[in-house]
């Protein structure tokens, strides 16, 4: 039956046509965002695992720019610890040399005097950000972050490489302070007073004088003085690998979080980015369906038409 009222062809042709400018949007929405899933209604499983990753990623981002800080501060006391232990060397030369006989040991003795203070600029020069981690309260831990982490039950933690630092002649400090950056130069690797023959001899490094203590200027004297610097040259030494240590770590773990990100962000990228290349083509065949669809609604929209004929 033909009806001028009811278009059965227009309907069908119509219902098509708007199908497909509705496939239309969706694929030119795909195509102008590069993204396949672009909010919850599209895929809502992909898209919160996307934006919780891409929340993940933001917070490795910061680890990277705390980690970038971190080796900073590492990186400046160990510059200051590998300066203390060359000054140190050089003290070590100059008592050796004081002890042969016929040298003008006050001469020396002057050289050494700018040496210890020399250190005393060292302690108090190494600072990044305002932290000391060469000169510092005894007994404190000082902190790196190295990582962000989310386990199976969705909880996150930041986590930390901690530095210890003790005083003491076997300590990793050069010197302590009251913790209000006030340095106390009697303590400390460098100011505390040597083990060997401490009774008599035993003398700090920042303050050691071979013209003074009972036998003043002898050789016994002068070589309790050589033992006590190597006592300090160890400590200094082991402080400085322990620094060494923590700079590689934070080095590795850099290293580590930068491809932990491209990971995540091309793990975010297989669930959610479209393929441009499907994309395209399928734009393209469904303009070809929209004129198609188009020439088909005129097609039925004309048949009414035909009608008027019959009444001529």
């Amino acid at each position: 039956m033909t009806s001028i009222i009811t278009n059965n062809a227009a309907m069908a042709a119509l219902s098509t046509l708007r199908s497909i400018n509705s496939s239309m949007e969706e694929t030119q929405g795909r195509v102008s965002s590069g993204l396949r899933v672009g909010e919850a209604a599209d895929n809502a499983a992909y898209w919160s695992i996307a934006t919780t990753m891409r929340s993940d990623n933001m917070a490795l981002s910061a680890v990277q720019d705390a980690l970038g800080l971190g080796a900073a501060k590492v990186d400046t006391a160990y510059a200051g610890m590998e300066s203390a232990i060359e000054v140190v060397k050089e003290i070590k030369k100059k008592l050796v040399a004081a002890t042969e006989q016929g040298v003008d040991k006050a001469k020396i003795h002057e050289e050494v005097i700018q040496l210890q203070d020399q250190l005393k600029s060292i302690a108090e020069a190494a600072t990044f950000s305002g932290q000391n981690w060469i000169v510092g309260e005894d007994a404190t831990t000082v902190t790196v972050v190295s990582g962000f982490t989310r386990d199976s039950t969705n909880t996150v933690a930041v986590k930390t490489t901690d530095y210890v630092r003790t005083g003491g002649l076997t300590g990793n400090l050069l010197f302590t302070d009251d913790g209000a950056g006030v340095i106390d130069f009697t303590t400390g690797i460098l100011g505390e007073v040597g083990t060997s023959g401490a009774s008599v001899y035993g003398v700090d490094i920042t303050t050691l004088d071979y013209d003074a203590g009972v036998p003043a200027g002898t050789a016994n004297h002068i070589s309790t003085m050589i033992q006590d610097v190597d006592n300090a040259l160890l400590a200094m030494t082991s402080a400085g690998a322990e620094l060494g240590s923590i700079s590689m770590r934070i080095d590795l773990q850099e290293d580590f979080v930068a491809k932990l990100s491209d990971s995540i962000e091309s793990g975010i990228g297989r669930l959610v980015d479209a393929d441009m290349n499907e994309e395209s083509t399928r734009l393209k065949a469904l303009q070809t369906q929209q004129q198609l669809g188009i020439q088909a609604l005129s097609i039925a929209n004309s048949a009414s038409e035909n009608i008027l004929s019959l009444f001529r």
